[in-house]
Parts: C-alpha cells; sequence; structure tokens
C-alpha cells in the first residue's frame, strides 16, 4: 500500500458552501485517493482536511474549525498526506471480472481509472462491490481475439 508520507506545498482561493469553507487549490494534486485525509498547515495552525479531487479541480474541505475568511482570498500552507502516494493499479476483482467477460480494462484513460477506482473504493458492503464491477465491467471494450 502507501509508502512515506509525503508533504506538500499548496495554494489556492477560498470559496464557501453551506457545509462550510473549501479551498480550492491553483493545481491539482495527482496520485491521491478522492476523499483521503490530511493536515494543511496555513496560517500558524494545522487543521484537518479532507481531500475532494473532481476533474481537474483539487479542493480541501477543513473538517474542524478554519480562521475566517472572505470568498476568493488567496492563501498557501503545506498539505501532510500521512498516506503518501498510492498506486491506481487495477484490482484483482476487478481484472479477473473483466477477463472473465473477455473486455479490456486498458481501455480505461487515466481520469476514467480514477473515478473506477473510487467507485469501487466507496462500496460498503461485497454485494454492493460486486455490483459495481459488474457495472463497470458491462462499459468496457470487448478484447480482441482472446478465447475464453
Amino acid at each position: 500500500m502507501p509508502s512515506a508520507p509525503l508533504n506538500v506545498p499548496v495554494e489556492g482561493t477560498v470559496a464557501h458552501s453551506p457545509e462550510g469553507p473549501l479551498l480550492r487549490l491553483s493545481r491539482r494534486i495527482d496520485g491521491h485517493d478522492t476523499f483521503l485525509t490530511g493536515s494543511l498547515d496555513i496560517a500558524d495552525s494545522s487543521v484537518p482536511v479532507r481531500i475532494l479531487t473532481l476533474d481537474d479541480v483539487t479542493v480541501l474541505r477543513p473538517t474542524t474549525g478554519f480562521p475566517a475568511s472572505v470568498d476568493g482570498e488567496r492563501w498557501h500552507g503545506r498539505l501532510h498526506l500521512p498516506h503518501g502516494l498510492r498506486p491506481r493499479s487495477v484490482p484483482p476483482d476487478l481484472n479477473a471480472a473483466a477477463d472473465q467477460e473477455r473486455r479490456s480494462v486498458d481501455a480505461l484513460d487515466e481520469a476514467e481509472l480514477r473515478y473506477v477506482l473510487t467507485f469501487l473504493s466507496e462500496a460498503t458492503t461485497p454485494d454492493i462491490r460486486q455490483a459495481r464491477i459488474e457495472a463497470v465491467v458491462s462499459a468496457l471494450p470487448a478484447t480482441a481475439g482472446r478465447a475464453q
């Protein structure tokens, strides 16, 4: 699984939502799972955050109190990820299901693979995970020339 902790310099702008402040990063953090938690050193304090990665944007949602700020305010800090980088490899159960149905997981581009891995990782039971695998596999293209 993950390697050593990772510390990343980050910057961005503040936005507000009904759930509280959101910290929109100026550059997307790549290679990290959506909803990964970490802590952000900002303005002489450490704030626990949840990382939300949406298409080409990464947003940090503070999980506890955050200093008062206004929309559009610029900020910078250091994001600490205790879990480090996580591999984006296709899990064995998805690979096996795709092979059995003669479908190609290789057809997924980087963004699609990221979505699939998040979709599967958020399954709360084995039955839900299996249903999600079946949904993903059914959308994959058939492989050429492979016999059962």
